[in-house]
């Protein structure tokens, strides 16, 4: 295979059209300056994404791939996420899921899921679940259908009630309809969540956002009786983890593991939007 055909097979066209808009632009180098030419923002983007799904340290990103040294994937990482792009297009993704009607904000579910720190670093705690060894946890916010609207990354020790707040408050509005000024909608209907949020502030805050509440109650019902909705949250953590580099933390870095997990929940939702796309005949 090729390395144009590897690049392509990594970042297919149509999400390339969606990310290229949001990068900056790379500076001019100065006239008679000699060195290796840049490596394309698409390759490098193709270099990210295989470490992403594969999980191998930076340094040893294959160089057939065409994508560039895994310093250099690194490094655009890190530049693209002070620059803001990893949650732009997680917006624009979830945007378009919205406008075609893929969005459905009538339930909501939200779980997190511990993973260990082998380096630890920033965003890690003790793990309460794993014998106190260094580790961080993954909040997540989705949709009925198990679309990641919003995470975050926090150490393994942080509570799941406590982050409830924080994943509805600093959850980026999707616009529902294209070309047509509306307030973004950031509220589901109604929120399922297992007895980890069971804690009166959880539900008085609910209640003052107006978003129906269904937590299960500890000590009275079992979580698996939240039947059909929480499930959904699970399999969402089950398709992050299919990230080895999440699976796994090696990066000490709270912009390096934030930009990355951004980039995976795009990616989530970019595979099911081109799932509906309707086929040229």
């Amino acid at each position: 295979m090729s390395r144009r055909s590897c690049v392509e097979r990594l970042v297919s066209d149509e999400l390339w059209e969606l990310v290229e808009p949001l990068l900056p632009k790379p500076r001019r180098t100065r006239r008679g300056r000699t060195g290796r030419p840049r490596v394309p923002d698409r390759a490098a983007l193709a270099g990210i994404v295989f470490v992403l799904k594969s999980g191998i340290i930076w340094n040893d990103l294959p160089q057939e791939l065409g994508c560039g040294s895994g310093v250099t994937c690194w490094r655009r990482l890190r530049q693209w996420q002070d620059a803001g792009v990893w949650p732009r297009l997680h917006r624009v993704v979830l945007d378009r899921l919205a406008q075609q009607g893929l969005l459905d904000w009538s339930r909501a579910a939200v779980d997190s899921v511990s993973v260990r720190a082998k380096r630890r670093g920033e965003l890690t705690g003790p793990s309460p679940t794993d014998r106190g060894k260094a580790g961080s946890k993954y909040h997540v916010l989705c949709d009925r259908n198990g679309l990641p609207l919003h995470a975050l990354v926090t150490g393994a020790n942080t509570h799941d009630s406590r982050m409830l707040a924080p994943l509805l408050d600093t959850n980026p509005g999707i616009r529902e309809r294209a070309g047509r000024p509306a307030r973004p909608r950031r509220r589901p209907g109604k929120l399922h969540a297992d007895k980890g949020y069971d804690y009166p502030r959880c539900r008085r805050y609910l209640a003052r956002r107006g978003i129906g509440v269904r937590i299960a109650r500890r000590g009275i019902e079992d979580s698996t009786r939240l039947g059909r909705v929480r499930w959904v949250v699970e399999r969402t953590m089950s398709w992050l983890l299919d990230f080895r580099r999440l699976a796994l933390r090696y990066d000490r870095s709270e912009s390096t593991i934030t930009a990355l997990l951004l980039l995976a929940c795009s990616l989530i939702c970019h595979r099911r939007l081109t799932q509906h796309q309707p086929t040229s005949s």
